[in-house]
């Protein structure tokens, strides 16, 4: 049985959780910030954002297509975060250090992507029935 390596390791189980990451930030950016500003009143400086990245109205526009892929790609990545718990660290003891700190680092990244999914997700589907009915 061949034992993983610390590169193979953080290749294989940091990439789920990165993605993640970075879909949630995006529904952050596309959905949530806008309806932060309307709220606060700051419809200008959402107009001028808009203005420089004209991008961010598609999303917006496909916002129920954006946060259901960013929500299966969360979803997945807490399984592999979920299969990988117990999986066996390299016996070098560098290597196994690194595990166990990639290990923890995927679980932050994982929270931290879930906190701003559930940001987005509020400021996009929810305060916009509490704040504009």
């Amino acid at each position: 049985m061949e034992h993983e390596t610390a590169s193979n390791y953080s290749l294989k189980h940091t990439f789920l959780p990165t993605l993640s990451l970075f879909t949630s930030a995006g529904t952050l950016v596309c959905c949530a910030l806008p309806a932060l500003f309307v709220t606060l009143g700051a419809g200008a400086s959402l107009a001028s954002i808009l203005g420089v990245a004209p991008w961010l109205g598609v999303l917006s526009r496909y916002k129920f297509y954006t946060f259901a892929i960013s929500g299966v790609l969360i979803a997945l990545s807490g399984v592999s975060l979920w299969h990988a718990r117990k999986a066996p660290c390299p016996s070098d003891r560098a290597q196994a250090l690194a595990c166990t700190r990639l290990r923890k680092i995927n679980v932050y990244i994982y929270f931290f992507s879930v906190g701003i999914w559930c940001i987005g997700f509020f400021f996009a589907f929810v305060a916009v029935k509490i704040f504009f009915p």
